[in-house]
């Protein structure tokens, strides 16, 4: 008994950072995941560069997108779209 009381401050500590920091982590990939999974032509999405645009292609064989602005079509890999960005642009009855 006394061997587990000297483990039990690491023991809670490693669960303590399992729920507030692993945990959210892997649930925000894979909702990263999904969005990107689920972008459709027609789309009002913003790049984590800050670009705003329309998607116009999806290319399903390298995971890229064609995203048309105001400066013309640019080339990007889906993970450059960003989640937090994209979901401010589309309109409030949309939100889930």
């Amino acid at each position: 008994m006394e061997g587990l009381g000297q483990f039990l401050p690491l023991l809670l500590i490693f669960v303590v950072a399992y729920f507030f920091m692993i945990r959210p982590q892997i649930k925000r990939q894979k909702d990263e995941k999904k969005f990107a999974s689920e972008l459709k032509r027609g789309d009002k999405v913003m790049t984590k560069g800050g670009l705003y645009g329309k998607i116009v292609d999806l290319n399903e064989d390298n995971n890229s997108c064609i995203i048309e602005t105001m400066a013309g079509k640019l080339k990007f890999d889906r993970s450059a779209i960003s989640m937090e960005g994209s979901q401010k642009l589309k309109p409030a009855a949309k939100k889930n």
